[in-house]
């Protein structure tokens, strides 16, 4: 696969989507207003949105090196660590919302988000496995 046609992925779409809003529900969250610029952490809830700003960004960088990559070793850690990382995004909302975020409608809504994704990556998934056989 090509760089250029990562963008008719449907899975690689819902990635940027996932990224997109993790992303802004960080900057939301966040105590610490420079927490885009990644520097010094203050609370547990910017240290929160840190993890979640990352990962999501991980996700769709680990799903680029899955779907470039011809190597299936190299395809089976990345798909595996976008699975890690989709948890961690989840464990992220709840760890939010335990710290007393009363916005639970925008950590819901970014849940919602990672249900589609995730079965978006499923069929992805299962497509590239099809491919192997």
């Amino acid at each position: 696969m090509e760089r250029s046609s990562l963008n008719s992925l449907v899975v690689y779409r819902k990635s940027l989507a996932l990224r997109d809003l993790s992303e802004a529900v960080a900057a939301y969250f966040a105590q610490n207003r420079e927490i885009l610029s990644l520097r010094k952490i203050d609370s547990f809830r910017d240290d929160l949105s840190k993890s979640l700003l990352i990962d999501a960004d991980l996700i769709t960088k680990e799903l680029e090196q899955a779907a470039l990559s011809n190597c299936p070793s190299v395809r089976m850690k990345s798909l595996a660590y976008i699975n890690i990382m989709t948890r961690n995004i989840l464990a992220y909302c709840n760890g939010l919302e335990r710290d007393g975020v009363k916005e639970k409608e925008y950590l819901n809504l970014l849940r919602k988000e990672i249900r589609i994704f995730r079965i978006s990556f499923k069929k992805w998934r299962k497509s590239l496995a099809n491919k192997n056989d």
